[in-house]
């Protein structure tokens, strides 16, 4: 059986860093009812920042969607009818939305007391900045992620991944189980508050302890690497992303970069006996490997050097990370079928568990599950969801 079957979810959130939360529950076995405004929808579906619907179906999978307009009174009455059938309600609305709608925690548990309620603020409900609105890069760059990215002569930057929302969800998904166990043993449901700031924290804590002395001075940009056996390097035919990033940090590893370049004289060679030797003369070692690696496609370079047991990685980009195969290989990358009734790919949930399967499903269209979820959850017949419908209140 799916490891989550019977936690149930009612999922306000839009955007990216509650969905991702939901979705990750979702992937485990959970019945997530995405709660969406009729005509519309999540924010996330589309948009000219967002261009299409590609950025919903990445982290809306595997939910059922409800469309119900909650700033109607009716729309919200049928939501607190819904929720004593939930364990869980997530939201990430920006300061003061929540309240407006009136589904604040205190009016929420006051239908359902037992409920899990989960919220994703930008810098949480309280302290001097709780007011302010946040994004990903934001919380990012409050948290010092910036700060750390970039070549040490340039301007800080912001990283590629989006771990200021997903990051921050998936710290969601694992507090909400945390609660989700809890509650089987005490019967009792709580608050669940993640501030994107302090989220980000968390994924800083290398750079901090490595480069930062625990706050005592700032952590410096890293650039490209640090030293010619931490360090990327370009491969032919030399276009956007064809590089290579080798990463040997043991003595084990360095020994095995020079018969793997071609080079096994380079093990008796002085200059690179030993770790500050090669860091002294990293110049002269980055020259030897470039050489070699300019000879070579990123995938050759790859396998040549990972076969010989040095840790590095060719730099995929997005579309070759969707066609790798060994990602292929691992049925990690799903063929789902999209809105427009073409098929496309979607990278699946990393967690494997021998005990729990759940099917990749597609994001659902808006307000596909609307009536099969008041019918079977508040009771509601046909004739009631065609004058709900329409008044507008659902879609």
């Amino acid at each position: 059986m799916p490891a989550l079957d019977g936690m149930r979810i009612l999922d306000f959130s839009q955007y990216e860093a509650g969905p991702s939360a939901t979705q990750a529950l979702a992937w485990m076995g959970a019945d997530v009812v995405k709660v969406e405004r009729p005509g519309s929808g999540d924010p996330g579906r589309g948009g000219a920042v967002l261009q299409g619907s590609g950025y919903f179906m990445n982290w809306n999978s595997n939910k059922r969607s409800l469309a119900i307009d909650a700033a109607q009174p009716q729309g919200r009455e049928l939501l607190l009818q819904l929720l004593p059938r939930f364990d869980v309600m997530v939201e990430n609305f920006g300061p003061g939305v929540i309240e407006k709608l009136e589904l604040g925690y205190d009016q929420i548990r006051a239908v359902h007391p037992g409920i899990i309620y989960a919220s994703v603020k930008g810098f949480g409900s309280f302290g001097p900045y709780a007011d302010y609105k946040c994004f990903d890069s934001v919380a990012m760059a409050m948290a010092g992620a910036f700060s750390v990215t970039g070549l040490p002569d340039g301007p800080p930057l912001p990283p590629g991944p989006t771990m200021g929302d997903a990051g921050t969800g998936t710290q969601l998904a694992l507090a909400i189980c945390a609660a989700y166990i809890q509650k089987q043993r005490t019967g009792e449901g709580q608050r669940i508050e993640l501030a994107m700031q302090e989220a980000m924290t968390y994924y800083m804590r290398t750079r901090i302890g490595t480069g930062g002395a625990f706050g005592r001075r700032p952590a410096p940009r890293a650039g490209t690497g640090r030293g010619a056996t931490l360090n990327i390097y370009a491969c032919s035919p030399f276009g956007p992303n064809d590089y290579i990033y080798v990463m040997a940090v043991t003595e084990g590893m360095w020994q095995a970069v020079g018969p793997a370049v071609g080079r096994p004289e380079l093990l008796e060679d002085p200059r690179f006996a030993k770790p500050s030797d090669r860091h002294a003369n990293a110049d002269e070692l980055i020259k030897i490997i470039a050489e070699w690696c300019a000879q070579r496609t990123k995938h050759e370079a790859f396998h040549t050097l990972a076969r010989a047991g040095v840790p590095c990685g060719a730099v995929l980009d997005t579309q070759e990370v969707h066609n790798d195969p060994h990602l292929r290989a691992r049925g990690f990358v799903h063929d789902i079928e999209l809105e427009d009734g073409t098929t496309g790919p979607l990278l699946g949930w990393p967690a494997r568990m021998s005990a729990s399967s759940v099917p990749v499903v597609a994001a659902p269209r808006l307000g596909a599950h609307t009536e099969e979820v008041l019918k079977t959850d508040a009771g509601l017949d046909d004739g009631q969801l065609t004058r709900l419908r329409d008044a507008g209140v659902i879609g």
